[in-house]
């Protein structure tokens, strides 16, 4: 590199989709829309001003609708994003909140849209549930593609660009990702969005590598500069010297080799060199991708988030509705296992979305079980709706989560039973033996485990928040997030006694937090006796791939060795002396599992 040359620079993100990309850079012009000028309108101009909005809807509607229909091939399962997106467009608390502040405030629609997309932006960015926090970002794309139309800036059109490069930009939105041509977009780089965004999502169905969150990528970057994506480790290079150019091509041609030979293996069991089968299962919050799940290879569903259908929008969905969606995914999968968890939201924030009704410490508040048996109704409609689409089939597993003792789920059983009778008597033909589970991610629920266990049919433990729980670590502080130890000899022995209360009561125990998939806590989790394990999609070939090479009976004995730790850090050095060639793989493909539990 001459003395000319720029200099190299490194940063950091989220790494949304992995993969290992490098090429010239495309910057995404969306000038104009952050520029914003409030002023006041006449009382005659009114009715015109509120059909300029209208106006801008109806054409943001019309794009979106174009674009769903455009949609290729690769995507048609993720259209739903699309339509959630044009959903918000009518919802109340958006469309009918910016006419009401015209009216009233008499002022232009531009500054009514800011004022309340920041609002409900504001709201869901307050919540405890990074998935939900997320959700900010589609309110945020919808109004500024409103936005556009009401100052006359278009949007520059992806599908367009014909030259092979990295897209960089503020902010991508479902619809302009679905628009990418796999042939000349390798990548994509945004200041904004986590790994649960829906742009994430479609990055992994893409399977390109995407960086997101890097707050100054916009500002470093320019048109043509040379950059390296790396959406495994969530590295960004801008104007990468030779040696790092030299090093990165040959991560990416092992990486691509790796994940070949992974991928030839998708849809082999999880079978341990000793014969023990593990179940690796799916996690998803979306009907669409179960067709994810059966191509990675996935055995079943080991949680169906099922919030999604609750928000972006003004009034509960109807029984008939979520019926339907659940169906879906349960004759797809048949005869795998669905695991359907019950709303792990606070509803009413969920539908109305309203700054009043925030918690001062939303993680410790109204949610999950506790919601449903508080509004019990609510709860009513979603058992009603599961016990509907099961009607038939023997695949379906109920699981209530945010269980915090067994007063909970004797009410929520109580609860079951009353409709379950009640849909009988109105003539459903129903299956009776539906297995009914809980989530163990409070540390109540761990100390409780061997009683919990005699009223259920299985325990799946969501590590996710028994370790924010039980460390008193809030994982989105970067104050403490460091501190975030899966490793930590307390949440190892929290383990240990939820799988022996599990095998003394003989009822199956399953992970679907994050831990269950990294390939590196395998030979702990096999150890302890957890055989079904449930993750990201994109995980599962990892997973499988990494099973194939462990011998269950090794990883019994290394579990007792790892019990006997008593530092993270020491566990880990235990892993790797013991492991360390199977786990440590530098290509090893990680699961892109960041997703709330």
């Amino acid at each position: 590199m001459s003395d000319t040359d720029p200099r190299e620079i490194v940063l950091k993100g989220i790494g949304a989709s992995p993969g290992i990309c490098i090429g010239k850079a495309y910057l995404v012009d969306k000038e104009g829309v952050d520029v914003v000028k409030k002023y006041f309108v006449p009382k005659e101009n009114l009715l015109n001003e509120k059909n300029r909005f209208k106006t801008a809807v109806k054409k943001a509607r019309d794009n979106l609708h174009k674009v769903i229909e455009d949609t290729p091939e690769e995507l048609r399962d993720h259209a739903n994003i699309l339509k959630t997106h044009v959903a918000l467009l009518r919802d109340k608390m958006l469309y009918g909140k910016i006419i009401e502040i015209i009216e009233k405030e008499e002022v232009n629609a531009e500054w009514a849209l800011r004022k309340v997309s920041a609002d409900l932006q504001a709201t869901f960015r307050k919540m405890a549930d990074t998935y939900f926090r997320e959700r900010a970002t589609d309110i945020g794309q919808v109004s500024d593609l409103i936005m556009q139309n009401l100052m006359g800036t278009d949007h520059e059109n992806i599908k367009d660009i014909d030259k092979r490069v990295i897209l960089v930009a503020e902010d991508l939105s479902p619809a302009e990702t679905s628009q990418i041509q796999l042939e000349k977009i390798m990548g994509f780089v945004t200041d904004r969005g986590g790994v649960t965004s829906h742009t994430g999502i479609i990055a992994r169905t893409l399977e390109i590598p995407a960086l997101l969150g890097i707050d100054r990528a916009t500002s470093i970057i320019r048109n043509d500069d040379l950059i390296i994506v790396d959406g495994s480790t969530g590295e960004l290079i801008i104007h990468p010297s030779e040696q790092t150019l030299v090093r990165f091509v040959k991560r990416r041609i092992e990486y691509e080799a790796h994940k070949a030979k992974i991928a030839r293996g998708n849809h082999l069991p999880a079978k341990t060199s000793d014969g023990a089968v593990i179940h690796i299962m799916g996690n998803i919050e979306l009907p669409e991708e179960v067709v994810s799940v059966k191509n990675y290879g996935g055995d079943g569903i080991g949680l169906y988030r099922t919030e999604f259908q609750y928000l972006s929008r003004s009034d509960f969905p109807s029984e008939d509705e979520l019926s339907d969606k659940y169906r879906d995914v349960i004759e797809v999968m048949a005869p795998n296992p669905v695991t359907i968890r019950t709303l792990d939201i606070n509803g009413d924030k969920a539908i109305s979305r309203h700054p009043d009704s925030l918690e001062p410490n939303p993680a410790l508040g109204l949610r999950g079980i506790r919601y449903c048996l508080k509004k019990p109704d609510v709860f009513r409609i979603q058992l009603r709706a599961i016990l509907r689409a099961a009607a038939g089939f023997d695949n379906v597993r109920i699981l209530f989560p945010m269980v915090s003792g067994e007063e909970e789920i004797l009410e929520a059983k109580v609860i079951l039973n009353e409709v379950a009778d009640s849909l009988e008597k109105e003539g459903f033909n129903l299956s009776r033996n539906i297995k009914i589970g809980v989530m163990i991610e409070v540390p109540s629920a761990v100390i409780m485990a061997d009683t919990i266990s005699k009223e259920v049919d299985f325990l799946s433990i969501g590590t996710n928040d028994l370790i924010q729980y039980t460390l008193a670590i809030d994982r989105g502080n970067k104050e403490v997030a460091h501190l975030y130890q899966p490793l930590h000899p307390a949440i190892i022995r929290m383990l240990k006694r939820v799988s022996d209360a599990a095998r003394e009561n003989d009822v199956k125990v399953f992970m679907c937090g994050q831990m269950a998939g990294d390939p590196v806590y395998l030979p702990i989790l096999l150890g302890l006796g957890i055989r079904e394990l449930s993750m990201s999609p994109l995980g599962i070939p990892t997973i499988k791939h990494v099973i194939r090479q462990l011998k269950f009976e090794d990883t019994e004995r290394f579990a007792e060795s790892v019990l006997r730790q008593t530092t993270a850090e020491a566990i880990m050095k235990l892993l790797k002396d013991t492991y360390g060639d199977i786990l440590f793989q530098k290509n090893n493909i990680q699961a892109t599992d960041q997703q709330p539990q």
